[in-house]
Order: C-alpha cells, then structure tokens, then sequence
C-alpha cells in the first residue's frame, strides 16, 4: 500500500489527527511524510487546529520530526465561519 501511495503525485489527508496517532501508525505517517518532503505535494486538512497535530501525533520525537517537515515548508489556509455542511442542512429544512 505504501507503494501506491508513493507514486501520487498529489496525497491528501482529510481529517488529518481527528483521531489520535497510534503506536503503528507513526512510523508509516513519519515514512510518508519524509518520503514526500520537499519532493511531492501534499494536502492535510483537519478540523483540528495546527497547534493540536503535536498532542494528536502522540510521539514526541516523531511529532517533532512529522511537524517539523510539514509546518515550515507549507503554505496554511485557516477557514473560517459556519461549517458548509451545517448551512446546506439549514436549507434543506427551510
């Protein structure tokens, strides 16, 4: 699986940390976003703030080296405002 994720050209993360990072699943985050680093794109977005994916990664050291690659060499879009899917379901029940 890792292979095919390699080979994109574009990999986005959605709901990137929602969940809390577990033991298995560093190493395979860290491998991929080292792998991509500086080379392939990237999209993350998540619900929960930048200041959170620390504490949601879980692993300090591994935290510190995934955060590291991707908050210093990536542009930030912070969205603001009512959630879409909440105006659409307003409008639905009118």
């Amino acid at each position: 699986e890792l292979k095919k994720i390699e080979r994109c050209r574009l990999l986005i993360l959605d709901d990137a940390f929602l969940v809390p990072v577990d033991a298995k699943e560093r190493p395979i985050l860290l491998d991929i976003i080292e792998d991509r680093h500086e080379r392939k794109s990237i999209i993350i977005s998540s619900q929960l703030p930048v200041d959170n994916w620390y504490d949601a990664i879980g692993d300090p050291t591994v935290a510190d080296a995934v955060l590291d690659r991707i908050v210093h060499t990536s542009y930030q879009i912070e969205l603001t405002g009512e959630s879409l899917r909440k105006i659409k379901a307003k409008n639905i029940t009118k």
